[in-house]
């Protein structure tokens, strides 16, 4: 079955840097887009960037361009975000997610918390 486990997370000041990484199984993941979502307490949850299957494509939010920066390698089967720069937004728990429609599936996520 599909897994995706997400790592990295921690806590950081503003200004910092983290790099998160979600380890998929159970699908071929080199012939799939990914995304990473974030969710703040009491929001929604929203889409950050997404990654073609090859990673010839990405797109991004505009409030984290030229900041975040998504990546794979399909070798390893897992997905990164590097986010650089990061603005003092307080908790978010960040998802990687596959889309196979109709089914969307999601990991636990990982929290990250920019803080001084």
């Amino acid at each position: 079955q599909v897994q995706l486990v997400e790592s990295g997370g921690g806590l950081v000041q503003p200004g910092g840097s983290l790099r998160l990484s979600c380890a998929a199984s159970g699908f071929t993941f080199s012939s799939y887009a990914m995304t990473w979502y974030r969710q703040a307490p009491g929001k929604e949850r929203e889409l950050v960037t997404l990654i073609t299957s090859i990673g010839d494509t990405t797109n991004y939010a505009e409030s984290v361009k030229g900041r975040f920066t998504i990546s794979r390698d399909n070798a390893k089967s897992t997905l990164y975000l590097q986010m650089n720069d990061l603005k003092p937004e307080g908790t978010n728990r960040y998802y990687c997610n596959l889309r196979i429609a109709p089914i969307n599936y999601w990991g636990k996520g990982t929290l990250d918390t920019v803080s001084s």
